[in-house]
């Protein structure tokens, strides 16, 4: 929390005080600690009584303002909530359900648990994220010893767990830092980035401002809990007040559709693009019978196309439709509502609450605010080559239109160059995704053995591939230079993890 914002709150309603005071506790008398708890609860949705006011906390400025930004955090929310509301469903998982009060009660039994085994504040507690209640319980354990949480993939092999365990056993955590996620190494070797506790709380109140989440909210988790598209929602959830339902993945789709019929009238999810084609290409006619309940589906880690923003509003006139921005050392940093008619390709929106968004003269999207990372853990040189003055600059291109609005146009990494030219390949695969039959695509470099380098694109197609066929009409929707000169029709498209087209891996297999 900013000092001056706390200040200018508390002047309105306190003009009388001397809050610049070397020591505030005694300069302020009973009405007026109880005005500083009622006004500052309110404002941040905070809970705040009498076991707050000691000297320490009301010492001056800074000290309140310490004392607000721990009430804000996760694991105090869901004290708050299991005081307020004890009852209340926090989250669900297959036939096992917590209330506030139970998830409250487990996260301080597992906590004692944790700190008898020896963990301490500022250690690293390295663990397999499983799609489970456990696993919410754990990770919130680790925050409220001041720990912080590492955690893997359910399937990570035990040699790579090791190792990590190994780099992060008595690192010199940064002050603040609450969590430190592995990336998938897509872009170069997996990295530990450091998360605070700041970042956390401002991708949360990123999500509950922005795109509304709220404490009558039930938001379905389908993916991987030690990714960020998923973890983070953890956060405005259960800081909302709302409802967590965890899935083991969509690979069983009807247990996907089984969580409307639970008794909520607000339901809300992160998707992937392939997840949403996927559901509209076999269930469509349940999606659009649901049309009254989804409040909103998230969508982002890869591109989605136009075709599909089409389908996808078809189904959902009246749900917001969120193709969101972000990443492990940005957070989720800036939003747009394709469900305007427009459905703009590449375009996410503009910067939410607390992120700021840039593009560099060269095209390069630069970062900065209370989103981004604390750093990469235990590689200061990758650090600096990323975070400048403050800023974090991305691999992404992109530029700002005449509205304001932000619109991505590639990855640096994935421009191919055939012929003097420089190939998007997300251009080729959008054209060919209105290309009757095709469920999906990648647009890789290959070598011709006349020509020598052309662009070659992989097909997933619902019928036999008519190369001629396509190629026409790709011709018709792009520049002659972008049109592929080998097609294959193959039976999936190699995908990372986390949902986007694994470029990496087709480079490699070159």
């Amino acid at each position: 929390m900013k000092i001056e914002e706390l200040k200018e709150t508390l002047s309105d309603v306190l003009p009388a005080a001397d809050l610049d005071a070397d020591f505030l506790f005694t300069e302020l008398d009973s009405l007026g600690i109880a005005t500083i708890l009622v006004v500052l609860g309110k404002k941040y949705d905070i809970l705040l009584g009498g076991e707050d006011v000691t000297p320490k906390n009301f010492k001056n400025l800074a000290s309140i303002a310490k004392m607000v930004d721990e009430k804000m955090s996760l694991e105090s929310k869901i004290r708050q909530h299991a005081l307020q509301t004890p009852d209340k469903t926090a989250a669900i998982c297959g036939e096992e359900s917590i209330s506030y009060s139970q998830l409250w009660d487990a996260i301080e039994a597992k906590a004692a648990q944790l700190e008898a085994e020896g963990l301490k504040e500022r250690h690293a507690y390295v663990y397999r994220a499983n799609q489970g209640i456990d696993f919410l319980i754990t990770y919130c354990a680790v925050h409220y010893l001041k720990a912080v949480a590492v955690p893997l993939g359910h399937l990570e092999t035990e040699e790579n767990f090791q190792a990590i365990k190994k780099e992060v056993e008595g690192y010199d955590f940064p002050e603040g830092v609450t969590d430190t996620l592995y990336t998938t190494g897509t872009t170069g070797k997996s990295k530990g980035v450091m998360l605070s506790e700041t970042c956390l709380r401002s991708c949360a109140e990123n999500f509950i401002v922005d795109l509304h989440f709220h404490r009558d909210l039930l938001f379905i988790i389908s993916g991987p809990l030690n990714h960020i598209a998923s973890l983070f929602k953890i956060h405005p959830t259960l800081s909302a007040g709302g409802t967590l339902c965890i899935l083991d993945g969509l690979k069983d789709m009807n247990a996907f559709f089984k969580v409307f019929d639970l008794p909520f009238e607000h339901f809300g999810t992160f998707l992937v693009p392939a997840s949403i084609r996927l559901i509209m290409q076999f269930s469509y006619e349940k999606l659009c019978s649901l049309a009254d309940k989804i409040d909103f589906i998230e969508t982002g880690a890869a591109p989605i196309t136009r075709a599909d923003m089409e389908q996808l509003s078809r189904a959902l006139p009246h749900s917001h439709l969120y193709n969101t921005y972000g990443g492990t050392e940005i957070g989720c940093v800036a939003t747009y509502d394709f469900n305007d008619g427009k459905y703009m390709e590449g375009c996410i929106g503009r910067p939410l609450k607390n992120a700021d968004v840039e593009i560099t003269p060269e095209g390069t999207v630069v970062v900065s605010g209370l989103t981004i990372m604390s750093g990469y853990l235990g590689d200061e040189e990758s650090t600096n080559k990323v975070i400048v003055d403050g800023k974090v600059y991305m691999s992404d291109l992109g530029y700002f239109d005449e509205n304001g609005l932000i619109h991505l146009t590639g990855r640096a990494g994935d421009v191919i160059n055939v012929g003097g030219y420089k190939v998007n390949p997300l251009d080729v695969e959008n054209a060919a995704a209105a290309f009757p039959g095709i469920r999906d695509s990648i647009c890789i470099a290959a070598n011709h053995p006349v020509i020598g380098p052309v662009l070659k694109l992989l097909v997933v197609s619902d019928r036999p591939l008519d190369k001629h066929e396509l190629a026409v009409h790709l011709k018709s929707k792009l520049e002659g230079y972008k049109v592929p000169t080998m097609y294959e029709a193959v039976e999936s498209i190699h995908y990372t993890y986390n949902g986007k087209k694994d470029r990496k891996f087709y480079k490699e297999s070159e």
